[in-house]
Order: C-alpha cells, then sequence, then structure tokens
C-alpha cells in the first residue's frame, strides 16, 4: 500500500460525494464519468495497462434510478476468497427490489472498514460488461449516491467494473449468487 492509493479512495470518494450534491442525476452521471476517467487516465495507482482505452459507457437512461427499501432478508453469510486479501467476510443485511429487473442482495463487510456492498451480475456479464459482474455500492471505497436510514439509492448507469476487471494484481470480491439476475442491465461500465 502507499500513500499514492490513498490518494486514489480520496478521489472517488471525493467524485461520490460531488454526484451526491448534483441535482440533477444525469449531470452527476456525466462529472462521475469525466472524473473517473481522468482518474483512470492520470493516477498512478490506475489499474489499467499502458495503452488501454479509458473505459466506455452505456447511454444514461433515467428509468434506471431509483430508490429503494432495504427488505429483510435470511441472515447469510458469505466469505469472499481473494488471492491478496485471505478471506474477505460478509454478511447479508437484506435486499432491494430492482422494478421489472430482479432483486440483489445487500452486504455488510463484516471486517474492518465496514461498509455496505451491492455487486450485481446480470444478463450482459461476459457479453458487453465484465465477466464476473460490476458493482453498485461500495461504501468503503465511498462508492455510494445516497439514500437515507432505510433506503439506498440504486442507480444501474452507475455499475462499474472492479479494478480486477483491468488488473489481476487488484483482489476483488466477485458477484456471489444472490446478485445475479438474469435481465440485461443495458447501463453503466462496458467492456472495451
Amino acid at each position: 500500500m502507499s500513500m499514492s492509493l490513498l490518494g486514489w479512495r480520496r478521489e472517488v470518494a471525493d467524485i461520490y460525494r460531488a454526484v451526491r450534491h448534483e441535482p440533477s442525476p444525469v449531470d452527476g452521471w456525466n462529472l462521475w464519468r469525466t472524473r473517473r476517467e481522468a482518474l483512470f487516465r492520470d493516477h498512478p495507482n490506475s489499474p489499467l495497462q499502458p495503452g488501454e482505452p479509458l473505459p466506455s459507457y452505456a447511454p444514461y437512461d433515467a428509468e434506471l434510478r431509483v430508490e429503494l427499501f432495504v427488505r429483510p432478508a435470511p441472515a447469510q453469510r458469505w466469505e469472499a476468497a481473494t488471492a491478496t486479501d485471505g478471506v474477505v467476510p460478509f454478511e447479508r443485511i437484506g435486499r432491494v427490489e430492482l422494478p421489472g429487473i430482479g432483486s440483489l442482495d445487500v452486504w455488510w463487510l463484516d471486517s474492518y472498514g465496514d461498509g455496505v456492498f451491492v455487486p450485481m451480475r446480470d444478463g450482459t456479464s461476459g457479453r458487453t460488461t465484465y465477466g464476473a459482474g460490476r458493482y453498485l455500492i461500495d461504501t468503503v471505497k465511498g462508492a455510494d449516491l445516497g439514500g437515507d436510514a432505510d433506503r439506498l439509492v440504486i442507480d444501474l448507469n452507475f455499475a462499474y467494473n472492479p479494478s480486477c476487471a483491468y488488473d489481476p494484481a487488484w483482489a476483488c470480491p466477485l458477484a456471489p449468487e444472490g446478485t445475479r439476475i438474469a435481465a440485461s442491465v443495458e447501463a453503466g461500465e462496458l467492456m472495451h
């Protein structure tokens, strides 16, 4: 780890903070894309390999932004094995129901740092998006669009590839069974 990686994390958190304060969701998405592209292009900890193109994105679809109640779900523990971090434990804290799309488990990172984590693997995985899935919320890294004590803002336009999609040196928990949906979510970050 390095101070440079700390700078990467701070910038990601700052991007999402700016997006949460943007009144227009589409303007917030454009801000997210622009700043994310700059981060990928210019930061020394970018997961992009030299010469690799910047991420591309599907057009914004306002219908894919919802604020959802986190519904109760039976307790479940998920231990994600990673090559660099060992076993990363998560506890399911509920589910969100995406209208017309399906449901996703909402996880709590149950170790140092704590945080809400919502990955998603959908019908585009392995075709137009990263095969192992994308992330919607990862509060440990500041990737959070807001909500309140009972609800989360889920905007599928902000679905993004984990860093391990670009560089195997990064360790990423991948979408477990309860975060896999059959529907194709034609939104968010795409593969080249």
